[in-house]
């Protein structure tokens, strides 16, 4: 299955083993709570969707690469204690508390998540002093002689042999005893993914027409050559922050993500040629609704591999300011339930003034996000709009105090009129978004036609988060009509298929 489907698997088996009895049992126990086992080729984001499960689940991660750890650590060290049998005194060995099963107990303590997942991740690739304590894990959900605690998830992923030398094989008792997922690489759903994680455009745009490309395991007498959805994740990251500091990334650089020698050559040529058009269409200007009729010239009569990068990179700005409007409406809408809670306080007859209601509630979102960033509750999008949530609130707190506001129906009619400015604000910004949709529809009417370019462009926008997220709340009639009339499915099918041949 894809990373997407096993994603939303391990979220049904942690709904599913977190569920309780009116007794306050779990329904599922503990016993018969198979540890998950994942397995997929390196690189297709096994690690990535467990801290994405956490957060969206509201629980903890512990996480561990077992191989990084001696039998000592994973069972604990061995002491010798005193018992009596039988009106007898004994020596015997105890072990110490596993390090793996502290550090559950400790973030524990440290979040209050009394509920969560361990993931072990290489765990077929352990020592071979170590394999005996690593199927007595998943047989028994124990380290040495200590249990994991109730409530926590035991969820283990690992390569298979054909990428990995070290990998040993499971009997048969220890694999009838976990609920194993089988996870291959999947360019559809890592493109959606792609969109909400601010994948750069050129990547996009180049696996979309190279699909072949996004995942390549080869074996050479040199060998291993091999290009994953990590690699070009973390390319894009470096391209994203070498384009601020005016840095170029070429084949030197590409190879050093991407492992394979043709791949890497290709993306860097490819890259070369998506930088001239971005500064030959001059698109930010296409977006304010200034096209010339020299551009459309000439990307009428572009190649295709041109006019695909033209389309790629009227979606991606599109897309980065519907990601805008997004963050700001999930702002405010916090803002807003900040402010609801404050009403009543405010219209009431409480003796804090209005300056010290609103402060008090700026400080308690303050403490709700400490407590949420260090449970690793909160992903790093999240941590940037409560950070500008923060500051919202601090800036109501100050224009309080400088306005002198003391009676609290005054003071709640200026924080409505306050968060009415935003709202207008919002509005606008969702305008001139919605602009810029309309002026790319123009152009690429006016360049293209009907054709194939508007097919891959509506495709497109299907499968990128923040233009679907968009589209649910603006009217457009032309994305409507084309995406009706183009019959994108079957067409985008085609089109994938003669990219294929290229």
């Amino acid at each position: 299955m894809n990373i997407k489907r096993a994603k939303q698997e391990i979220k049904d088996t942690i709904e599913s083993y977190l569920l309780k009895d009116e007794d306050g049992e779990y329904v599922i126990p503990q016993v018969r709570q198979r540890p998950v086992l994942l397995l997929g080729a390196p690189g297709i984001g096994k690690t990535q969707i467990m801290e994405q499960i956490a957060r969206e689940c509201g629980i903890g991660l512990v996480a561990y690469t077992i191989t990084h750890h001696t039998r000592q650590s994973a069972i604990g060290l061995p002491f010798i204690s005193q018992k009596q049998f039988g009106g007898k005194e004994y020596a015997v060995t105890e072990y110490t508390m596993s390090e793996i099963v502290t550090s559950v107990y400790e973030k524990m303590e440290q979040t209050g998540l009394s509920e969560g997942i361990l993931f072990l991740d290489e765990i077929n690739c352990v020592s071979e002093t170590l394999a005996p304590a690593m199927l007595q894990f998943l047989q028994c959900k124990t380290f040495g002689t200590h249990a994991i605690p109730q409530g926590w998830i035991i969820v283990a992923a690992g390569n298979p042999p054909e990428y990995n030398k070290s990998v040993r094989e499971f009997d048969v008792v220890t694999m009838d005893r976990v609920k194993k997922i089988e996870v291959e690489p999947d360019f559809g759903v890592w493109r959606e993914y792609a969109g909400q994680a601010h994948i750069h455009p050129a990547i996009i745009s180049y696996l979309t027409a190279r699909t072949g490309y996004f995942y390549k395991m080869e074996t050479t007498v040199d060998g291993r050559r091999f290009a994953t959805p990590r690699g070009w994740e973390d390319l894009s990251r470096i391209l994203e922050v070498y384009e601020k500091l005016g840095k170029k990334v070429d084949r030197e650089v590409a190879v050093q993500y991407i492992q394979h020698e043709k791949i890497a050559k290709d993306f860097a040529n490819y890259l070369e040629l998506f930088e001239k058009y971005q500064m030959d269409y001059q698109l930010d200007a296409v977006l304010a609704g200034h096209i010339d009729d020299i551009l459309i010239k000439k990307a009428s009569h572009a190649s295709f591999d041109e006019r695909l990068s033209v389309v790629s990179l009227l979606l991606s700005r599109c897309s980065r300011a519907f990601a805008e409007v997004e963050t700001k409406e999930q702002e405010l809408e916090q803002i807003f339930g900040q402010l609801k809670s404050l009403k009543e306080g405010m219209l009431g007859t409480y003796s804090s003034s209005p300056q010290e209601l609103m402060e008090e509630t700026a400080e308690q979102f303050e403490r709700e996000y400490e407590q949420k960033k260090k449970a690793e509750l909160l992903s790093r999008e999240d941590a940037k709009i409560c950070r500008s949530v923060m500051r919202k609130l601090e800036e109501l707190v100050q224009q309080l105090k400088k306005n002198g506001i003391t009676d609290g129906q005054a003071a709640f009619e200026w924080i409505r009129q306050w968060f009415d400015r935003q709202q207008d604000v919002q509005e606008e910004e969702r305008d001139r978004a919605g602009a810029m949709l309309e002026h790319a529809f123009d152009f690429m009417e006016a360049a293209f036609g009907p054709g194939q370019e508007l097919v891959i462009f509506i495709s497109e926008m299907n499968a990128d988060y923040y233009c679907v997220r968009f589209l649910q709340d603006y009217e457009c009639e032309r994305y409507y009509y084309y995406n009706k009339s183009l019959l994108v499915e079957d067409n985008s099918r085609a089109i994938e298929a003669r990219l294929r041949e290229l």
